[in-house]
């Protein structure tokens, strides 16, 4: 690979500039601002012709704006003359609705994939969301490297929180794949729930019988914490002693924090994938480290 720039979309400016620093590359972040008609205006304020540029962008809580200001600085760095361009995108949205369920839904998974296949070469994600698919593969046309930092978090919620061979918990069956590798990681045993979803943020959370000790929860994204508070409170009434809860992507909308607290949950840990009070665990090391390899 030749000079390597990376550029911090307005989403991950801290953590582009961490991984250029690491790289020892340029930084830049882009140049982006919102037209009073609410329009997104985007700039690439250095040279990049000829240049392979490195751009960043977690999507999180404000995804269309993100995914648009990435689509538009992607498309310009090749009319700019860029090398190549790469998309750094540790928390990726939109793989929910990975199959049409009812008539006439749109497949967004399918299509953002496509949205951005077409203006980057390769991409770089972290723990990606996966349920009905098996493989990034399915649904973009270009290489998809799925990064995974739940070891880390897991051996830094152990440290974060003094925690002695806790019971690991997954709260529902789509969590199975990530507290098992924190399970392989900590050397503990794990116990996986069963949720019902009831409406768009209510659920029911069901499948334990009796619990003793600390339980820590694994999971790759709290939004509303709507899941994750109702498996805490399971895990109170079967009779667990202190419950806390580690997850990759902390989007924390609607009220999470006050359901997590409300519901019992003694600390709340995350990696920066998206920045907050929780996230402690910075993705920065796992993302250069493979960078240097890989380009």
């Amino acid at each position: 690979m030749g000079e390597m720039l990376v550029l911090g979309g307005s989403a991950s400016i801290y953590l582009a500039k961490s991984i250029s620093e690491s790289l020892n590359a340029r930084f830049a972040p882009l140049d982006t601002k919102i037209f009073p008609d609410g329009e997104i205006y985007v700039r690439i304020p250095i040279n990049v012709d000829g240049k392979d540029v490195i751009i960043v962008q977690s999507m999180y809580r404000t995804p269309n704006f993100f995914l648009i200001e990435l689509i538009f600085a992607a498309e310009t760095l090749r009319e700019l003359g860029a090398r190549r361009v790469v998309g750094v995108i540790p928390y990726l949205p939109y793989l929910r609705q990975d199959e049409r369920f009812k008539p006439g839904e749109a497949v967004s998974a399918k299509i953002v994939g496509t949205m951005l296949g077409a203006r980057l070469d390769k991409i770089y994600t972290v723990d990606a969301h996966l349920h009905r698919i098996r493989t990034l593969k399915e649904i973009f046309e270009v290489e998809v490297i799925n990064l995974s930092i739940i070891s880390e978090l897991a051996r830094a919620a152990i440290k974060e929180f003094g925690l002695n061979n806790p019971i690991l918990i997954a709260p529902d069956e789509e969590a199975e794949q990530w507290v098992e590798k924190a399970a392989e990681t900590l050397n503990c045993n794990y116990i996986v729930l069963r949720k019902e979803r009831i409406g768009d943020e209510e659920v029911s959370i069901t499948g334990l019988e009796r619990i003793t000790g600390v339980a820590l929860i694994i999971d790759d994204i709290i939004s509303t914490g709507g899941t994750v508070a109702e498996a805490a409170k399971l895990l109170y009434e079967r009779g667990a002693e202190r419950v806390y809860v580690s997850a990759v992507h902390g989007i924390f909308v609607k009220g999470a924090e006050k359901r997590l607290f409300g519901s019992g949950i003694r600390g709340v840990l995350t990696s920066d994938s998206i920045p907050s009070p929780y996230s402690k665990v910075s993705i920065a090391p796992l993302i250069s480290n493979i960078l240097r390899k890989e380009l």
